[in-house]
């Protein structure tokens, strides 16, 4: 069935017409997952989605056959757009139907986006409420963006959602810096790092750096530099805008995480300031660094291009600061715009993708790179067996919650998080910092920037 809605430049779409569907009825009868959502009758009808375009080749069609599994079972009519987010193409999607309010049904939406298109969203409380039930909590960073006004503005998806945490070379930290990082994260085994500090990571960098294997940690406007800033001044206990809408710039913890910032970038590369979102991911693949903060896309390249690197790569925990351990979530959502034309079909269809067996075929297509949200469903096999080497990926999903998962600029009220996420305030800060601008005049800018995300 066509979707009459103009289709974003760069789109994929995966078309399934009733006659598909009929014709697989029978083969997957015996296999179709009984979604805990209750109906007279079948949903019936069209529905259009426009899903994230996965970077990993392949993973886009296991989402596809999942809602082609639940198409033929509901005799419901579907197109899928995959939307690719380089160039933010996913985003400008967004502020397009938004604008329009016309559109897909539902659609994937990343972090802040939800919040900011909260007004235009088809609450889901009722068929979340059910899922946590089933699949357990969801994690504090999903419930910020994912909450408003006490109700539920999506449903969070596996796919695309994503901690940043350490990839380290083993080889590298034992030999320069005498750290073990297997030893802190074993495979197969709950962590033992209480070692593992900022004041070890600080003395890590200076080792490797001095050893001719600089940590890879940018400090430019794009997410990767972000969120890995966003970590550690939560470490810190630092906020630019607490939880009630307070400028907390001129604090004790934000001066800390400054001057954490400014010892670290002196063991850093040079040009750390410029890096986008790639940068990391070639310093470490190129064989130069001991250490990026990333899922687990840079260790999949270099299983491809680079397997004598890759084989030396552990995905870990961040180190614990004065106020705790903190690593950067970046979940997605599924959202239902209030203007769907069947939000009994979308609520279903939702509700059968976030089954454990259906999620776990989303992870799996992924190779372990995709995050469910839910905390019963986060000890799949693939993070275990992933390798080489094996077990690289076990404390990816944050088994035993060593570390609180966040997301930079929170705990700020969304909309003014979303300025100083977008903005880079908190890295503009440490690099100003870092290059001569004195203590007072860099929170003073910073204090500045914030009052005025408050009034736009």
């Amino acid at each position: 069935m066509s979707f009459d809605a103009k289709r974003p430049a760069g789109t994929r779409r995966r078309t399934l017409t009733r006659r598909q569907f009929i014709a697989t009825t029978a083969a997957t009868s015996a296999v179709l997952i009984t979604a805990p959502y209750v109906r007279g009758a079948y949903a019936a009808g069209k529905l259009t989605m426009g899903f994230w375009d996965h970077w990993v080749p392949g993973a886009n069609k296991a989402s596809e056959d999942l809602v082609k599994e639940w198409a033929a079972k509901e005799k419901v009519e579907v197109s899928i757009d995959y939307i690719p987010s380089q160039g933010n193409k996913n985003i400008l999607t967004i502020a397009a139907e938004a604008q329009a309010k016309s559109g897909h049904d539902i659609l994937a939406m990343p972090t802040w986006w939800p919040h900011a298109n909260a007004d235009l969203l088809e609450p889901v409380n009722d068929i979340m409420e059910p899922l946590i039930k089933q699949n357990g909590e969801v994690n504090g960073t999903v419930k910020y963006l994912g909450q408003a006004g006490g109700k539920w503005l999506g449903v969070p998806s596996c796919v695309g959602s994503q901690i940043k945490g350490p990839c380290s070379r083993i080889d590298l930290l034992k030999k320069h810096a005498n750290i073990d990082v297997q030893a802190f994260y074993p495979p197969g085994e709950a962590a033992k790092a209480d070692d593992w500090t900022t004041d070890v990571f600080l003395k890590a960098a200076e080792a490797c750096h001095k050893g001719g294997a600089p940590f890879g940690i940018g400090l430019g406007e794009t997410t990767d530099s972000v969120d890995t800033a966003g970590a550690f001044f939560l470490a810190f206990g630092a906020q630019l805008v607490d939880a009630k809408g307070d400028i907390k710039v001129k604090t004790d913890e934000v001066k800390q995480a400054l001057e954490f910032y400014k010892k670290l970038i002196a063991f850093l590369p040079p040009d750390v300031g410029a890096w986008d979102d790639a940068s990391n991911n070639k310093w470490l693949v190129s064989g130069r660094g001991a250490m990026i903060m990333n899922p687990p896309s840079s260790w999949a390249v270099a299983k491809r291009d680079a397997p004598q690197i890759a084989e030396q790569l552990w995905t870990h925990v961040f180190p614990k600061g004065p106020k705790g351990r903190y690593a950067p979530f970046l979940p997605y959502f599924w959202n239902i715009w209030a203007f769907s034309k069947n939000k009994e079909a979308a609520k279903s269809l939702l509700v059968f993708l976030s089954q454990p067996d259906s999620v776990e075929k989303m992870v799996n297509a992924s190779g372990g790179y995709d995050l469910p949200a839910f905390e019963k469903l986060t000890t799949f096999k693939v993070w275990a067996d992933a390798g080489p080497p094996k077990g690289t990926l076990y404390h990816y999903p944050n088994p035993n919650n060593h570390q609180t998962l966040s997301i930079a600029a929170s705990p700020a009220p969304p909309k003014i998080a979303q300025q100083i996420y977008a903005q880079g305030t908190l890295t503009k800060m440490c690099l100003k910092y870092a290059q001569g601008a004195s203590l007072n005049d860099t929170l003073a800018w910073a204090e500045g920037e914030c009052e005025g995300f408050m009034r736009s």
